[in-house]
């Protein structure tokens, strides 16, 4: 199928297959095979990025590796190799997902996580030889947690769902269109689905239920109805199914909130001895502060941000909440995970959710310099939601920083000048006297500008600079006193 072409230093065993197409930057995460489909002359190139991403090897089509590509890898000691002609992308990533995912399973149950996995894989076979028919084992997300082997019956939607590990978004809608995702979510019967375009072929699905609750389901390819006793079968294996999924979820369930507990320990203070137990991808970091939705409590906006950070291809979000504020641990780079990946994330999923916000921290060159980094991103999230846009890092955040540092601890109430006497006769008359006089000062000698920003005529703005000049006493050619009533009206506005 391919043969290897250069061994490589051994650097790491293989923990997941990634697929990088033409014109694409990364290369998935550390320890990744990465699959260069269509690679011709960035292959050099591909070779450099997967070496600097620490990935395991690189597969690419025989006729693609010239005498400069098997140098490079020479060079870099990765391990490459070759794909022969008539061998397709897809059946290469099927059965390495296959030996990956079996591999990942030890047999035995004690294994927990692991084994409830490995029950799943079993239980796939076993319904597979029911039906007699390929099976997949998927949750109520259209994420595939088994599948079963040995079987030639499958089409290329099947090969998608393996190969991406869920459903592919364009046979997930022809589905729901078909009215299948809500049947699934009301009923425990079993019932078919018949063909699909571009050669989908029928489906038995089984949902998977405990209770009132849907868990997943059982999807077997088949080629038309299925006999009344077989569907009987499956619907005693969805029963014995539904009890691996609520343990497995349990599971997850532990090891999340034990996940979230090591990185919210990172976050508050540096222990080395805790440190130990947090896995962290290569540094230098950054902490991000993520906006939420009103209203929403500390779970729901971790849920929200890992379903978001998944649907985006960042598999394992390193999440955790403090004191009521969401936090990201990402990396340098442009993988799923970094500081770049996420800045695109946020643009792109702004649009539809306004409320999708990310505000980083400085750099953190050790896992000692989390705590600053997580301080900087607390301090610069209120800042960036005055603004419009939907990113901001505390390294260009230096002037509403430094001025919301001056301005934290002044008490009006107990200020003498100007801008208190303005703010209680806005407060009593309903004048607009302190923002015309933040405006005025904002763009001294700009008076068309300042009216822009009130959004009132230039002469309403020197009208009503008059009339606030004979209730107080200003003086502003002073510029020490035009700065101190700067901090005095933004104290007042971020009040």
């Amino acid at each position: 199928m391919f043969e290897v072409v250069v061994a490589g230093d051994g650097r790491d065993e293989v923990g997941d297959v990634h697929l990088v197409e033409p014109g694409q930057d990364s290369v998935g995460h550390a320890g990744d095979l990465v699959l260069g489909i269509g690679a011709g002359d960035d292959a050099v190139a591909l070779v450099g990025r997967c070496a600097a991403g620490d990935a395991s090897g690189l597969v690419l089509r025989a006729a693609a590796i010239t005498e400069a590509v098997r140098a490079a890898a020479e060079r870099h000691g990765l391990l490459l190799a070759g794909l022969q002609e008539g061998v397709s992308w897809s059946h290469l990533v099927w059965m390495l997902r296959g030996v990956i995912d079996r591999a990942a399973a030890p047999a035995s149950p004690a294994a927990g996580d692991a084994g409830v996995h490995n029950d799943l894989f079993v239980l796939a076979d076993a319904a597979a030889a029911i039906v007699d028919a390929p099976v997949t084992i998927e949750d109520h997300q259209s994420r595939v947690l088994a599948y079963s082997s040995g079987q030639s019956l499958t089409d290329t939607a099947r090969v998608s769902t393996i190969v991406g590990r869920r459903v592919p978004p364009d046979v997930v809608a022809h589905f729901r269109a078909r009215g299948v995702f809500r049947r699934l979510a009301r009923s425990s019967e079993p019932f078919l689905v018949p063909e699909g375009p571009d050669g989908t072929l029928p489906r038995l699905v089984v949902p998977v239920r405990a209770g009132d609750e849907w868990l997943g389901s059982i999807w077997a390819v088949v080629s038309g109805p299925v006999p009344p006793e077989v569907t009987a079968e499956l619907s005693n294996a969805a029963s014995v199914l539904a009890l691996h999924l609520l343990r497995l979820r349990a599971q997850a369930d532990v090891a999340r909130r034990n996940a979230v507990e090591r990185i919210r320990a990172a976050l508050r203070r540096f222990d080395p001895a805790a440190s130990q137990d947090l896995t962290l991808p290569p540094g230098p970091w950054r902490v991000v502060a993520l906006a939420a939705p009103p209203g929403a409590d500390p779970a729901q906006q971790i849920d929200l941000w890992t379903a978001t950070c998944r649907r985006y291809s960042w598999a394992d979000p390193l999440l955790a909440d403090f004191d009521g504020t969401v936090f990201a641990i990402v990396t340098e780079g442009t993988a799923p995970g970094s500081w770049t990946w996420l800045q695109r994330l946020v643009t792109e999923a702004h649009e539809d959710e306004a409320w999708v916000r990310a505000a980083a921290g400085g750099p953190a060159a050790t896992v000692a310099d989390l705590p600053g980094s997580r301080t900087e991103a607390a301090e610069t999230l209120p800042i960036l939601v005055d603004t419009d846009g939907p990113l901001l890092a505390f390294d260009d955040a230096w002037v509403a920083l430094t001025v919301r540092r001056a301005t934290s601890n002044l008490d009006l109430a107990t200020l003498d000048g100007p801008v208190p006497v303005l703010l209680d006769h806005d407060e009593r008359h309903g004048t607009a006297y302190a923002p015309t006089l933040r405006a005025w000062l904002a763009y001294i000698g700009e008076p068309q500008r300042a009216a822009r920003d009130l959004h009132v005529h230039p002469n309403t703005l020197r009208h009503r600079m008059k009339r606030l000049a004979e209730l107080v006493d200003l003086d502003l050619a002073d510029p020490g006193q035009r700065l101190a009533l700067q901090l005095q009206l933004e104290a007042a506005r971020l009040r």
